[in-house]
């Protein structure tokens, strides 16, 4: 008979799995600790969005509160760098170890230069390769398409001279893991080199990985971070193919690293890493990304959670129901409330935008989130909390930011 697990124990395994069960540092929060919260993600998801944040910093504030965000750039810019940018969840931040597996699985995936003459990609391939190679430091597109000739206006019928063609190839190279990203721009433009350069592992990173292993090590390292997952979940970490991931999850349990349990209320059944623990009760409180890798799937966090969630980011205006940039909210081991935040860095303000309970939510939701508001505006170095009207939980919030 397979073990069965709670849907409450569940939850409690995944939030500790991913660093959220348990109450934040009081003290300094060091480089060393923000490190070791990355280790234990795995990845960082990135995206373009910056309305409140870049959404690759708010993961560690959620589990670790204020720490600096200049100890998170130096992992991905500074050698050693402990962390890679590559395709992994969309784009991300990633262990430099995994490079070599997430390239074995899926670099295909993400290939965008099909379509093009084949002659003609392979040329600026080799062209844009050489510039990379030759330049003394890493390059925009921008700066590469100047040196290819290529103009960056708007994109003309003839292939050779439309500087689309030599992003694409551009993003392809990225995609196949021949050149990488060195650090990210004020403007977050990628900056470009050849991956040997960027890479700790230098060239070795490129040596190829065989395919199923490569899905089984990445297979092992979502059940790591997820606590407990169906394989739906497990593949959708580093968005692996599900059938693979499935023969995956089969040999991971033969050799004893998972376990497969069944979850009440759960249709499917899902796999408990023989590592994960489940505490029995979970003291955390965290403002979540949208991007945050607890949420980033949506029908777990459902299935965990009973929390409908989706990112109303490309929703016209009139048709959102509760926001643009929208954050859930961890008390203890539920969601309890949802907070459309915006940074107004010019006023010096967070503007809590809408924030709206769900229909459990504990009595004292808008104080704990008050204070959690209060922590992030510090954090960002906005001196006031502005909270606007919409939502049913704003007005309680808004008396709560009052009195902290």
């Amino acid at each position: 008979m397979k073990p069965k697990l709670s849907l409450r124990q569940a939850r409690r395994t995944a939030l500790s799995a991913q660093g959220l069960a348990r109450a934040r540092p009081t003290g300094l929060v060091g480089s060393r600790q923000v490190g070791r919260t990355f280790e234990r993600l795995a990845l960082l998801q990135i995206d373009s969005v910056n309305v409140l944040t870049r959404s690759h910093y708010l993961p560690l504030f959620s589990r670790l509160g204020p720490y600096g965000q200049p100890d998170l750039d130096r992992m991905a810019n500074r050698r050693p760098r402990r962390m890679v940018e590559y395709w992994a969840h969309e784009a991300s931040y990633v262990r430099p170890d995994l490079f070599a597996d997430l390239r074995a699985v899926q670099r295909r995936t993400w290939m965008t230069a099909h379509s093009m003459p084949a002659a003609l990609a392979e040329d600026l391939r080799r062209r844009i390769l050489e510039i990379l190679e030759s330049a003394a430091r890493p390059l925009t597109s921008r700066q590469t398409a100047e040196l290819l000739g290529h103009s960056t206006e708007r994109a003309t019928a003839n292939w050779g001279w439309n500087w689309n063609a030599g992003k694409r190839v551009l993003e392809d190279l990225f995609a196949a893991g021949l050149v990488s990203s060195a650090g990210r721009t004020p403007q977050f433009e990628r900056l470009y080199a050849p991956t040997a350069r960027i890479h700790p592992a230098g060239a070795a990173a490129l040596e190829p990985s065989d395919p199923q292993q490569a899905v089984l090590r990445l297979a092992e390292a979502a059940a790591r971070a997820h606590g407990v997952a169906t394989v739906r979940g497990l593949a959708d970490y580093f968005r692996l193919p599900v059938r693979e991931t499935a023969g995956a999850a089969a040999e991971l349990v033969r050799k004893g690293i998972l376990e497969q349990v069944e979850v009440a209320g759960w249709k499917q059944p899902a796999f408990l890493h023989a590592e994960a623990v489940v505490p029995r009760a979970a003291a955390g409180q965290a403002l979540l990304s949208p991007f945050d890798s607890l949420v980033f799937e949506r029908r777990r966090l459902e299935e965990l959670f009973g929390f409908h969630y989706r990112i109303e980011i490309y929703t016209p205006a009139p048709a959102r129901r509760y926001g643009y940039y929208v954050l859930p909210f961890l008390l203890g081991e539920d969601l309890v409330a949802r907070v459309d935040l915006k940074a107004d860095r010019a006023g010096g303000k967070l503007l809590v935008q809408g924030a709206y309970a769900e229909p459990d939510a504990p009595g004292h939701t808008a104080r704990q989130l008050a204070a959690e508001l209060a922590l992030m505006a510090q954090w960002l170095g906005l001196g006031e909390i502005e909270v606007r009207p919409a939502g049913d939980l704003a007005a309680a919030l808004k008396l709560a930011v009052c009195r902290e």
